[in-house]
C-alpha cells in the first residue's frame, strides 16, 4: 500500500479537474480526496497499491483535456489505508 500528496499547478481549477480525477481514482481503486488550493494549485491524497498510483501520478501529469498542468509535485505519506473512498472535497 502506497499513499502520496500530489500538487498539481497549470490551469487546473475551473476546467473540471477535480471531477476528473475523482473519475480516474475510481478507475484505479484509488481511495483517497481531491481538492482546490487557495494558491490555484488542486491537492490530491491518494491511497492503493504500488502500481495503481504509479499510473495515478503519470494521468496526473496529463491531467483532463480540459486543463493544463505545469508542475506536479509528489510527497511521500504514511499509508493508512482508513480511507473507503474518494472524495471532491
Amino acid at each position: 500500500m502506497r499513499k502520496v500528496k500530489i500538487l498539481i499547478s497549470g490551469r487546473v481549477q475551473g476546467v473540471y479537474f477535480r471531477l476528473f480525477t475523482q473519475n480516474k481514482a475510481k478507475h484505479f481503486a484509488i481511495k483517497g480526496s481531491v481538492k482546490n488550493l487557495p494558491d490555484g494549485r488542486v491537492e490530491i491524497i491518494a491511497e492503493a497499491g504500488n502500481m495503481a498510483i504509479e499510473k495515478f501520478i503519470k494521468w496526473c501529469h496529463k491531467g483532463p483535456v480540459t486543463a493544463r498542468v505545469d508542475h506536479v509535485e509528489i510527497t511521500e505519506l504514511q499509508p493508512s489505508e482508513l480511507l473507503t473512498s474518494f472524495e471532491i472535497k
